[in-house]
């Protein structure tokens, strides 16, 4: 059969273009250290390296919330830190006002200071996250959550607690409601506030009470009125005596309902003391209503005037525990989602690698086996080329 030159020059052309192609493809995998150049070189691998990529990715996005999560409640932690020992100042400064050698100016001083620790206290309860989200306004992230009017300190954002997905399965608050944390407070002792008449002249004081029983807490309101100095009377909040001409004895325990309260000192005919179910009162009323106290304070003498203040003292420092407690309550919940963010992201960094690795293995290219071929196939390019340079010369012109 005969060959033409032609054919002989198209099928050397061609064979040479091929292998400039193998080897030019071959050198891009060296440079690039990527196997796939496209999807073409494995289809299968290359559909593989495409949904690792996007779990990975995922996986990366989670992250950075996670750490924006971490942020915003770590941010929240230390501020409701700064409020925990403000407030175990203001019940030290209290605590000092209620010696007995205090004159009204000297109780005017530390209402004073007290002021100051109030408006310090509105200043963190309205702390920011340094991106202009206020921390404890719920939803309303841009809205400031506490504003001191005539009425006292108003909450202007709402319950709600902006979520982040932190997990594929997990979303957590990273804010919470101001009003839960400052507003939402147990009044007296958590489950029953006990209260003096304004309207009492004699010297006589209540404490804030315990619980004996709660089982046996009705959640009615009762009122003890004195007909003398050791007598009184107990009604309800409907105004119906449930019992009377009860003995009184200074500083000895008087029981209602699953309730244990002392009074101290000696009223008069007339004077009240009320008992009823805790309700929500405002961190900052108890504050406020304790400042007002101490700047109305009368001239040292007035046992009746005394006798008042102190009532309203135990009152106030009833309030800053039930404070702190919930303070220390949120705190702890902050703390559990600290915990359960380093959790996540140790995880979340671990399928970080794992996903790094198959990524690796799919697409990332042997570097011994990709120089062996190439220099394989340079040599085979090179010998190729000098073959059909010899092929080339042979015409019946070197024999004539």
């Amino acid at each position: 059969m005969r060959i033409s030159t032609s054919n002989v020059f198209d099928a050397n052309v061609s064979m040479l273009n091929q292998q400039q192609s193998t080897l030019l493809h071959t050198n891009q995998q060296v440079s690039s250290g990527r196997r796939m150049m496209s999807p073409g070189d494995d289809p299968i691998a290359a559909s593989n390296v495409l949904h690792v990529a996007q779990a990975d990715a995922s996986n990366n996005q989670l992250a950075t919330n996670r750490n924006t999560a971490k942020s915003a409640i770590g941010l929240a932690e230390a501020t409701l830190q700064s409020v925990t020992s403000l407030l175990q100042d203001v019940k030290t400064m209290s605590v000092q006002a209620g010696n007995g050698t205090l004159s009204p100016a000297d109780k005017q001083s530390i209402g004073t200071a007290l002021q100051g620790r109030l408006e310090e206290l509105i200043g963190l309860a309205n702390s920011s996250d340094g991106a202009g989200n206020y921390l404890f306004s719920g939803y309303q992230g841009k809205t400031l959550p506490f504003v001191n009017t005539a009425l006292g300190v108003q909450y202007m954002g709402d319950d709600g607690q902006r979520m982040v997905q932190v997990s594929a399965a997990r979303q957590m608050p990273t804010s919470d409601s101001g009003a839960d944390i400052f507003m939402r407070i147990k009044s007296g002792n958590g489950k029953f506030v006990t209260e003096a008449s304004a309207s009492n002249i004699g010297t006589a004081s209540i404490s804030q009470g315990s619980v004996t029983d709660a089982a046996l807490l009705t959640g009615s309101t009762y009122k003890l009125t004195f007909s003398n100095p050791t007598t009184f009377d107990v009604s309800n909040g409907k105004g119906e005596i449930v019992s009377q001409g009860n003995s009184f004895v200074s500083g000895e325990a008087v029981t209602l309902p699953g309730m244990l309260i002392s009074l101290t000192g000696t009223p008069e005919p007339g004077d009240a003391f009320t008992v009823s179910p805790s309700a929500h009162e405002g961190l900052f009323k108890v504050l406020s209503d304790l400042i007002t106290a101490l700047n109305t304070s009368n001239p040292a003498g007035d046992a009746a005037t005394s006798a008042q203040f102190s009532s309203n003292l135990d009152k106030a420092l009833s309030g800053f525990d039930q404070g702190l407690d919930r303070i220390l309550t949120v705190r702890a919940a902050l703390g559990a989602r600290l915990n359960e963010l380093d959790s996540l992201q140790a995880t979340g960094e671990d399928m970080g690698l794992q996903y790094k690795q198959t990524l690796s293995n799919l697409q990332d290219l042997d570097y011994n086996k990709a120089i062996s071929d190439l220099n394989r196939q340079t040599t085979s390019l090179q010998a190729a080329q000098k073959s059909f340079k010899q092929v080339a010369e042979l015409t019946m012109f070197n024999y004539m």
